[in-house]
C-alpha cells in the first residue's frame, strides 16, 4: 500500500479543502481556461475534477491512491458527470496523446524535491506545444515535507525559460485553511522547447 493510499483509507488528508480551490474558480470566472482535454495529476478526491467536468472539460484525473479515485467516482456519479480516472504513478504514466492543459495543485509539493526534475519532464511530455500549465506553488516557509516548500527561484530553475513561458504578471496568493498558502500562475509550454533529458 502506498503512503498516499494509507492516508486516504485513514481519512488523514488535512490538505483537502472539501471544495475546489479558489484559484480554479478565479481562472474559470476570468475565462482563463479554454475547454478541452485537461489533466489533473495528484487529483486526490477530485473537487477540481468535478468542477471542470461541470464546465464541460474533458477531464483526466490521475492519482496513485485507489481510494481517492473511488471517492471521486462516487461524486461524479452523484452529479451525473464523467471524467477519466487513472490510478498510476505520475512519474511513470504516459497518456496516448498530450493534453491541452494541466492543472497542477498538489502533486509537485507532495513529491520529494529530488524527484522534481523528472516530474517537470512528465509535465512537458503531457502537454501539447503551446499548452498551459495552471500551477499552484506551495509556500510553507519551512524545511521538509510533504508538502515541500516551492521557492520561486527553485521553480524558475525547474521550469526554465527555454521550455516554459512565464507570465509577466505577478502571481496570485491563494490562502489555504491549513494556514499555508500557494502562489498561482499559468505557464505555457514553449512551442519549440529544449530537448528532454537535460542534466
Amino acid at each position: 500500500m502506498s503512503h498516499w493510499e494509507a492516508k486516504y483509507q485513514a481519512n488523514t488528508i488535512p490538505w483537502d479543502r472539501g471544495v475546489s480551490s479558489p484559484a480554479l474558480q478565479r481562472w474559470l470566472e476570468a475565462d482563463a481556461l479554454k475547454r478541452g482535454r485537461i489533466l489533473l495529476p495528484g487529483c486526490g478526491r477530485g473537487h477540481e475534477a468535478l468542477e471542470l467536468a461541470r464546465h464541460g472539460f474533458l477531464v483526466t484525473a490521475l492519482d496513485i491512491a485507489p481510494t481517492a479515485l473511488k471517492l471521486l467516482e462516487t461524486e461524479l456519479a452523484a452529479a451525473g458527470l464523467t471524467a477519466e480516472r487513472v490510478c498510476a504513478d505520475a512519474l511513470t504514466w504516459q497518456p496516448e496523446i498530450p493534453f491541452d492543459a494541466i492543472y497542477e495543485q498538489t502533486c509537485l509539493c507532495a513529491l520529494q524535491p529530488e524527484q522534481w526534475p523528472a516530474y517537470e519532464q512528465q509535465l512537458y511530455r503531457w502537454l501539447k506545444p503551446g499548452g498551459h500549465l495552471y500551477a499552484l506553488f506551495m509556500q510553507t516557509g519551512r524545511e521538509g515535507g510533504p508538502p515541500f516548500h516551492c521557492e520561486l527561484g527553485d521553480m524558475r530553475a525547474l521550469f526554465p525559460a527555454a521550455r516554459w513561458v512565464w507570465p509577466e504578471s505577478d502571481m496570485a496568493r491563494v490562502d489555504h485553511p491549513n494556514g499555508l498558502h500557494e502562489l498561482a500562475t499559468v505557464l505555457t509550454r514553449a512551442p519549440n522547447g529544449a530537448a528532454l533529458g537535460r542534466g
